[in-house]
């Protein structure tokens, strides 16, 4: 992703994510507006890469800015760190369903043992 490079909130994609986006919203099924909320991007941003993609305007030029995109080794770092931990949250979520429903299940067992009894 980006981030902002000045005071007035310029926003610098690479061209290789504008063209990946570009390209995904063409392969896929899917709304662009979908898309971008997963990117967290704005729709417009899209539409616009779209036209200037099919414009043939997507070439390299020289400029002043930064690139914020290209990912650095601490970068990786960070986004291997923040897949680690979501996928430790999605299984501790699952492990207390898990724990959840076992419970039940040991009430269930408690109680339908007690019933057997009675009789």
């Amino acid at each position: 992703m980006a981030k902002i490079v000045s005071a007035e909130r310029v926003v610098e994609y690479s061209l290789e994510f504008k063209i990946r986006v570009v390209k995904l919203t063409l392969a896929l099924d899917v709304k662009a507006k979908d898309i971008a909320d997963i990117l967290g991007l704005h729709p417009i941003m899209i539409y616009r890469w779209r036209q200037e993609y099919k414009a043939g305007k997507f070439k390299e030029k020289p400029t002043r800015r930064i690139s914020m995109t290209k990912a650095t080794s601490n970068d990786n770092k960070e986004f291997s760190k923040d897949k680690e931990i979501a996928k430790l949250k999605r299984a501790l979520a699952d492990a207390r369903k898990e724990n959840n429903f076992l419970k039940k299940w040991e009430g269930y067992l408690k109680e339908q043992s007690q019933k057997n009894s009675r009789s």
